[in-house]
C-alpha cells in the first residue's frame, strides 16, 4: 500500500511507493521487448477494467483499454491504453478516437469520484516520465485528506484559439516554455460533468493544441486534467530541465514570454 508522509511545516505531502521500483523501463533496457500494451498481448496486463471496441474481455478487438497498474503509486491506479497502435498518439488520431479516449477518461473519473481526488495524466516520451513508449494515460485516486499542492485555473490571457465550449491559452503564470492550458468556458464545473457535445469540442481542441506543439517542437510532454471544480487541462512541453535554482527556491524560470508563445502557436496552421 502507498504511504503518505506530510511535511509538518508546509503541509506538503510525499508518497512512499516502493512498488514503483519494479516497473519496466524500455528506455534503459535496450534488448527487444514485447510490449504489454500492444494488441495480442492482453495476457501480459492485469485483467481489464473497461474497453471500447469489439472482442471479449482481455482479447484482441479493442480500440481503447483500461487495466489496473501493476506498479501503482496509490491504492487505486489505472492505465488507459490509447489505442492498439504502438506509435500513434492523440495528435495523430482522428477526432473520433480522441473523443472516445476522452469519454473513457470521463467514465473512469465518474467511477472513482466518490473514492477520493481523481487525477488523470499523460506522460508522453522518455523525458516526460513514460517508462513504456506505447501511448497511454494514467488515473490515480488520492485520499481527500491529502492536501494537493496543485494550481487552480489561471485567468484566460494570451489566447491561441477557442470553440463553442473551450479556450486554449498560454497563461501569464506559465511555469514552462510554451505551456498550454485548455479550459471550459463554463464556470464551476468538474471534468466528470462534460456532456457529449462539449466532449466533441474538447477532442478537437485538445488534438489541435498537441498538434501545434508537435509542429513547433516535437518534444516529450505531460498533460493532466485538474481534479476539482473549475477544471482545466494543462499541457507542459518538456523543453527544459529544472536545475538548482528552481529546486532550491521553488521558483520557476520560464525562458519564453507566454504572450510570444501564444502568438507563435496561433500562427501555426494545421488541418
Amino acid at each position: 500500500m502507498a504511504k503518505f508522509v506530510p511535511d509538518i511545516k508546509t503541509q506538503r505531502w510525499i508518497v512512499i511507493s516502493p512498488t514503483r521500483q519494479a516497473r519496466p523501463d524500455e528506455h534503459k533496457d535496450k534488448t527487444k521487448q514485447v510490449c504489454p500494451f500492444c494488441e495480442g498481448n492482453e495476457s501480459m496486463t492485469p485483467p481489464e477494467l473497461m474497453r471500447l471496441g469489439d472482442g471479449e474481455k482481455d482479447k484482441p478487438g479493442w480500440k481503447i483499454r483500461v487495466v489496473p497498474n501493476k506498479f501503482p503509486i496509490t491504492d487505486i491506479h489505472e492505465v488507459i491504453i490509447h489505442s492498439p497502435d504502438h506509435t500513434k498518439d492523440i495528435e495523430d488520431f482522428d477526432n473520433a478516437q480522441v473523443q472516445m479516449l476522452l469519454s473513457i477518461y470521463r467514465s473512469r473519473y465518474q467511477a472513482h469520484v466518490d473514492d477520493g481526488q481523481v487525477m488523470i495524466f499523460c506522460n508522453h516520451g522518455e523525458h516526460a516520465g513514460a517508462s513504456l513508449s506505447h501511448p497511454h494515460s494514467q488515473l490515480v485516486v488520492i485520499p481527500r485528506q491529502i492536501n494537493l499542492d496543485a494550481l487552480v485555473r489561471e485567468p484566460v490571457m494570451n489566447v491561441v484559439e477557442d470553440n463553442d465550449f473551450f479556450v486554449t491559452y498560454c497563461p501569464d503564470f506559465s511555469q514552462w516554455p510554451y505551456e498550454v492550458w485548455i479550459a471550459p468556458k463554463a464556470e464551476n464545473t468538474a471534468f466528470g460533468d462534460v456532456n457529449e457535445k462539449a466532449l466533441k469540442d474538447l477532442a478537437a481542441i485538445l488534438k489541435r493544441a498537441l498538434k501545434k506543439l508537435y509542429v513547433k517542437h516535437s518534444t516529450p510532454y505531460n498533460f493532466y486534467i485538474h481534479h476539482a471544480k473549475n477544471w482545466f487541462i494543462r499541457i507542459i512541453p518538456r523543453l527544459v530541465h529544472r536545475a538548482g535554482f528552481e529546486l532550491g527556491t521553488g521558483l520557476s524560470v520560464n525562458v519564453v514570454d507566454p504572450a510570444e508563445a501564444a502568438k507563435e502557436l496561433k500562427e501555426i496552421e494545421i488541418d
